[in-house]
């Protein structure tokens, strides 16, 4: 049997679930970015408790078809995003339709009716997110930045991000750098 769940995007997410199974006594074979395989039928009861549990972790156990759906292309665009160390050279849409054996028509008609936007801008939000991480690791430049996250300039880049953020990527980062050598200074 196979289990959905909204909010289930990182490492913790992961374990906050493993942890729930465990004291709820239910067996899995894995655990995913928003899935959990191999648990046997479960009673309505445990159902439930489990329920409860995940909404105490900030998860939530789904059970629409439509939203098991906009949660599956949600991770995996956060997947494609965030956890691979380069983007996948080909276009997102094939990208997704692949991992999900879905027409990609069929899936952003899904997401947009469901969610009030595209995929497309899902996936710059996300893009942007990812910007942010990296201007403040400040390990890389923004032309490394624009390379590495498949932006076609520099300036396209600077542009998606001023439009998302309100702040230039330059602008961003010194804004972060000055509060924590304030931060430091009031130490």
């Amino acid at each position: 049997m196979r289990l959905y769940i909204k909010n289930m995007v990182c490492l913790r997410c992961k374990m906050a679930v493993k942890d729930i199974l465990q004291k709820l006594g239910l067996r899995y074979s894995t655990i995913e970015l928003g899935t959990v395989d191999g648990l046997p039928e479960i009673t309505t009861y445990q159902r439930e408790q489990l329920k409860e549990n995940l909404r105490q972790s900030g998860l939530e156990l789904q059970e629409d078809r439509k939203d098991i759906l906009i949660e599956r292309i949600k991770n995996v665009v956060i997947k494609m995003i965030h956890g691979l160390e380069d983007l996948p050279a080909v276009k997102y849409s094939w990208y997704i339709s692949e991992a999900l054996g879905l027409d990609y028509t069929y899936l952003a008609n899904t997401f947009s009716a469901v969610k009030g936007m595209t995929i497309q801008q899902f996936i710059i939000r996300h893009k942007i997110e990812k910007v942010k991480e990296l201007l403040l690791y400040g390990e890389m430049n923004l032309t490394e930045i624009s390379y590495k996250l498949n932006y076609s300039s520099v300036a396209h880049l600077s542009n998606q991000f001023k439009k998302v953020t309100g702040y230039t990527p330059s602008n961003y980062r010194h804004m972060h750098v000055d509060e924590e050598r304030m931060a430091l200074e009031a130490i």
